[in-house]
């Protein structure tokens, strides 16, 4: 039983050697997030190449900037005009892609002339079709049945785990987006509370010393004494 035990551990590790070098053709949704500095009156515009029935969805924050907000558009490989948004802080959006080509997206700070934004962004692509066979992997693992278990099975689990722990990936990201924009609109509040509050003091020295002055010049004799 000794060298049974063996070679079905070593079965055991070659399967799992080859599950992970072929991993990577079952993932059919990749994301990824760009954060970037939109200068005052500029437009900043991005493309993404899409297929057709592909879908792809994005999600976009102000993290910085006075107003918190931005003008943002998608538009399609033609010209056609997608969504379309107005001053906002942030929006997320899915496009379904009925034709192929590089699908336009742009952030629009023209209506501020002082004030730059600090943006985040996230996409996330699915059914991006590959010219790869998802069952390729198959041929290359044998004897199977040794083990007692199914490879689909064992495919199921790491694509299920790969899927949880990508969206796990995109919800800390947003998370720290937010956190981001948080500290900036508290750090800015901060800022004007500490202005406002000498404003206040100054003001309120200046008028304590005109009262001082105002009640002073009261008691004041200025009638001369002959003598």
């Amino acid at each position: 039983m000794g060298p049974v035990r063996v070679f079905l551990c070593l079965l055991f590790v070659f399967v799992s050697l080859v599950l992970e070098g072929f991993v990577a053709a079952f993932s059919q949704a990749t994301d990824s997030d760009f954060t970037f500095t939109l200068p005052a009156g500029r437009k900043e515009c991005f493309f993404q190449t899409m297929k057709k029935h592909a879908s792809l969805e994005i999600e976009y924050q102000v993290l910085d900037g006075a107003g918190l907000d931005v003008d943002f558009h998608i538009s399609s490989p033609s010209g056609r005009l997608l969504f379309n948004d107005f001053r906002k802080s942030d929006s997320v959006h899915t496009i379904e892609a009925e034709e192929d080509g590089d699908y336009m997206f742009c952030f629009d700070n023209t209506f501020s002339a002082v004030s730059e934004k600090i943006i985040f962004f996230e996409l996330i692509l699915d059914n991006m079709e590959t010219d790869e066979d998802p069952d390729e992997w198959k041929e290359y693992v044998h004897g199977t049945d040794i083990l007692d278990m199914k490879l689909e099975d064992i495919m199921d689990t790491i694509n299920n785990v790969k899927s949880r722990l990508g969206k796990s990936v995109q919800i800390q990201t947003l998370l720290r987006a937010f956190e981001a924009r948080d500290r900036n609109l508290q750090e800015s509040n901060f800022e004007r509370v500490n202005f406002w509050s000498m404003v206040n003091l100054v003001v309120m020295m200046v008028v304590s010393a005109t009262q001082v002055y105002l009640v002073r010049s009261l008691f004041e004799d200025k009638r001369k004494i002959r003598t």
